[in-house]
């Protein structure tokens, strides 16, 4: 069914004149007459009777005005629902309790007019097919992995650097100092089964550990953050990295310690990824947040891999 002449049979209906309707609509009166007459033979009906006053809906008229209106009210919603602009922002923060789902819920508190939907893709090579088909618009990650370029059509910049802290259990050697070096981790084990091959993250930890000679282990199952803050609480010979900005919660007899790692304090590198011609205008005041509460670009005695992009640097 031709919707353009569904809008106009709505408007003759409403103002009572062709005439009125075609100035509605900005189009001849013999447009209107021409898409009323369409109509009428495609529902196989007689919808107006012409009257010295006008126009007058015949029952059958009547009878399909309702419909109309709700023929145009579902294409309007339909297309509004994919007309950049009027569509929520969507963006990937890969975990719900991470430092990139923090920023998202800073910038929802500074512009709480903006619709968003927030994802959790796991594997950047999704996030980055899904930003090219535009079924997201944006994703959190670290960006530079050796071997793993970015396509030529998506953009990044570098968001924040999330410092590492070393969580352990109450009986750990560790559990009673104010902050740890780097070197004094030498030796201890770090337990972190969330470490998946290919990953950036994955490639992060390779570096540091080739870096600084730690002893990292991504051994055993993943049941996820509940049950690592279990183990880390009840096994005096593991430990546990986290970033500074991720939130979890646990219950208080697990005593658990969050220790600042410093000399030099590793940090985790997040990266904006988008479309570059992504028109979508609440992007661009995403990155405008970002690039506005952005920290401590490469502070001095932080560590990054040498593939992290420099702050400077939006491509």
């Amino acid at each position: 069914m031709d919707l353009e002449a569904v809008r106009t049979f709505v408007a003759v209906a409403d103002a009572g004149q062709f005439q009125e309707a075609a100035v509605e609509l900005a189009v001849t009166q013999q447009a209107v007459s021409k898409r009323i007459a369409a109509l009428e033979r495609n529902l196989e009906v007689r919808l107006f009777t012409r009257t010295p006053r006008g126009a007058q809906l015949t029952i059958d008229g009547q009878a399909f005005l309702p419909h109309a209106r709700e023929l145009l009210r579902v294409a309007d919603r339909a297309v509004g629902s994919v007309r950049t602009g009027r569509r929520p922002l969507r963006v990937d923060v890969i975990n719900s309790r991470g430092a990139a789902s923090g920023l998202m819920r800073d910038f929802h508190r500074a512009h709480p007019e903006i619709d968003l939907d927030v994802l959790l893709l796991f594997e950047i090579d999704a996030a980055v097919a899904a930003i090219r088909s535009g079924t997201i618009d944006a994703s959190f990650r670290a960006v530079g992995v050796p071997g793993r370029p970015l396509p030529p059509d998506i953009e990044s910049a570098r968001v924040v650097d999330e410092p590492l802290q070393l969580l352990t259990g109450p009986a750990h050697a560790l559990a009673g100092a104010r902050s740890v070096t780097i070197a004094q981790l030498i030796g201890h084990r770090i337990w972190m089964p969330g470490i998946v091959p290919g990953t950036e993250w994955a490639a992060y930890y390779d570096d540091l550990i080739a870096e600084f000679g730690l002893t990292i282990e991504a051994t055993g199952p993943n049941f996820g953050s509940d049950a690592l803050l279990d183990t880390v609480a009840d096994t005096p010979a593991l430990a546990t990295f986290m970033g500074g900005h991720t939130r979890l919660v646990w219950p208080a007899d697990h005593g658990l310690r969050r220790i600042p790692v410093t000399d030099p304090t590793p940090v985790y590198p997040h990266s904006l990824l988008w479309h570059r011609d992504n028109p979508h205008p609440a992007l661009a005041t995403l990155r405008a947040h970002l690039a506005g509460t952005a920290v401590d670009h490469d502070a001095t005695g932080t560590w990054t891999p040498n593939w992290t992009p420099d702050w400077t640097t939006a491509r």
